[in-house]
C-alpha cells in the first residue's frame, strides 16, 4: 500500500491545496481572511442531510459567516441543478461559493459560478462550440470541499452538465472556473460506501490511465498519471476491505488530485462511452468508467502497447500489455465493479447499442484518444462490454 502522510500539507499546481485530516476546518478563515462573509455552499442532497454537512455549516457560522445550503444537486450535473443554484446565489446575494461534496456537486459550483456572472443560457459558453460565447467575466471566488477521491474536479478547469433537452453531456471550460483554493481532508472520505467507494475510485484511475495513453505529448501530466495510477492500484481495494485506514483513503484522495491535474493532457474512449451511459442511462459517471473501462481499452492496445506496458508496471503488474487489461479487471472485481454492462444497466439490450455508439462518437473526449474511433468501433465496444 502507497503511504501518504495525513498530516496538513500545503502545495500548488497551479491550485492552492491545502491536504490531511482536519483540512476542511480551514475554510471559515479562509473566506474570512479574503473578506468573504456571504457564502452559497452547493452540495447534494444526501450530503446535506448528514452531520458533516450541518458541522461545516456551524463551523463556517463560528467564523462570523453567513451561509447558506443549496442542495439541489442529484445524480449527474443537469442544466437545471445549476439554474436553481444561481437563483440561490442571488437571493442568498452570496460573495462567494463553497463546493462541497463529489464531482456533481463540484461541477455545478463552477457553472453557478460562470452562469451567475455572465448573460445568456449556459450552454452558450460550451467548448467547442463554433459559436461559444467567451468566458471573460471575473468568477465568484469558490473553493471545493471534495467529499470523494474520484473527478478531481476540484483542481479542473472544466464542468460537465447534461444537457436535458438533448440529452447530451457538454463542457464548460476555462482557467477561470479553477478553485481558487482546495481543502482536501481524507477523513470526509471515511463514510462513503463500498460501492460509492469504487465507482469515485475507478473515476480517479481512469483519468490517470486516459491521460498518460492521450495521444499528444505532455511530460509533466504523463509522470503524474503514472503516480496517480501506482496510488490508486495500491490502495483503492484497501479503501473496501478496511474502509477506516484513513491512509490508504489518503492516498486514493490524492489519486484523484493527481487525475485531475494529468487529464488536462486528454482523455479518451472510455470517457466518452461512461459519458454516452450517463446521458443516456444516468449511470454513474465513476461506475460507468469502471464498468468499461477494460472493455474499451482493449481497442488502444495496437496504437499504444508500450504505454500499457508502462502502465502495467504502474499496477505492479510488470509485462504485456494484456496484463494491465488483466489487472483492472481483477480490481473490478476485488472491488464489487459489475464485469458487464447489463449488470449496470438491467434491460440494455443489443439494440440500444446503436445509440449508445451515436452519443459516444459525438462526445469530444476519443479526440485525444490514442486510435481513432468510428462510431461502428464503439458499437463493437458496447456489444462486447454487454
Amino acid at each position: 500500500m502507497g503511504h501518504v502522510r495525513t498530516r496538513i500539507s500545503h502545495y500548488s499546481f497551479p491550485t492552492a491545496i491545502s491536504f490531511g485530516a482536519g483540512a476542511r476546518h480551514a475554510v471559515g478563515p479562509h473566506l474570512k481572511a479574503h473578506g468573504y462573509r456571504r457564502p452559497l455552499v452547493v452540495t447534494d442532497r444526501t450530503i446535506a442531510g448528514l452531520e458533516l454537512c450541518r458541522d461545516f455549516e456551524l463551523a463556517l457560522r463560528k467564523e462570523e459567516l453567513r451561509p447558506f445550503v443549496f442542495s439541489g444537486v442529484s445524480g449527474n450535473p443537469r442544466r437545471r441543478q445549476v439554474r436553481a443554484g444561481v437563483e440561490a446565489f442571488h437571493a442568498h446575494e452570496a460573495d462567494s461559493i463553497i463546493g462541497l461534496g463529489g464531482g456533481a456537486a463540484l461541477d455545478v459550483a463552477k457553472a453557478v459560478g460562470l452562469w451567475a456572472t455572465h448573460p445568456g443560457e449556459l450552454f452558450d459558453y460550451e467548448d467547442g462550440s463554433a459559436t461559444a460565447r467567451p468566458i471573460r467575466a471575473p468568477i465568484p471566488y469558490w473553493v471545493a470541499v471534495p467529499t470523494t477521491a474520484g473527478t478531481g474536479s476540484e483542481v479542473g478547469r472544466s464542468a460537465v452538465i447534461s444537457d436535458e433537452e438533448s440529452g447530451r453531456k457538454r463542457i464548460l471550460f476555462s482557467p477561470k472556473l479553477l478553485a481558487r483554493a482546495v481543502f482536501a481532508d481524507p477523513e470526509l472520505t471515511l463514510g462513503l460506501p463500498a460501492a460509492m467507494t469504487a465507482a469515485t475510485g475507478m473515476d480517479a484511475l481512469v483519468h490517470c490511465v486516459e491521460a498518460y495513453l492521450a495521444r499528444e505529448p505532455h511530460p509533466l501530466c504523463e509522470g503524474i498519471a503514472l503516480q496517480g495510477v501506482r496510488l490508486a492500484g495500491a490502495n483503492l481495494e484497501r479503501c473496501i476491505l478496511e474502509p477506516a485506514d484513513l491512509s490508504a483513503r489518503a492516498a486514493m484522495l490524492q489519486a484523484s488530485i493527481l487525475g485531475g491535474v494529468a487529464f488536462q493532457k486528454g482523455l479518451g474512449l472510455v470517457h466518452s462511452c461512461a459519458h454516452a451511459l450517463g446521458a443516456a442511462y444516468d449511470l454513474h459517471h465513476g461506475l460507468a468508467n469502471g464498468v468499461m473501462v477494460d472493455h474499451a481499452l482493449a481497442f488502444n492496445i495496437p496504437a499504444a502497447r508500450e504505454r500499457f506496458e508502462e502502465l502495467a508496471w504502474a499496477m505492479g503488474h510488470p509485462g504485456a500489455a494484456e496484463e494491465f487489461l488483466d489487472a483492472l479487471t481483477a480490481l473490478k472485481r476485488a472491488c464489487g465493479v459489475p464485469a458487464r454492462l447489463s449488470e449496470a444497466v438491467p434491460g440494455l439490450r443489443p439494440a440500444d447499442v446503436v445509440a449508445l455508439a451515436g452519443l459516444a462518437h459525438a462526445d469530444s473526449c476519443h479526440a485525444s484518444n490514442p486510435r481513432s474511433c468510428a462510431p461502428e468501433d464503439f458499437v463493437r465496444i458496447f456489444t462486447e462490454a454487454l
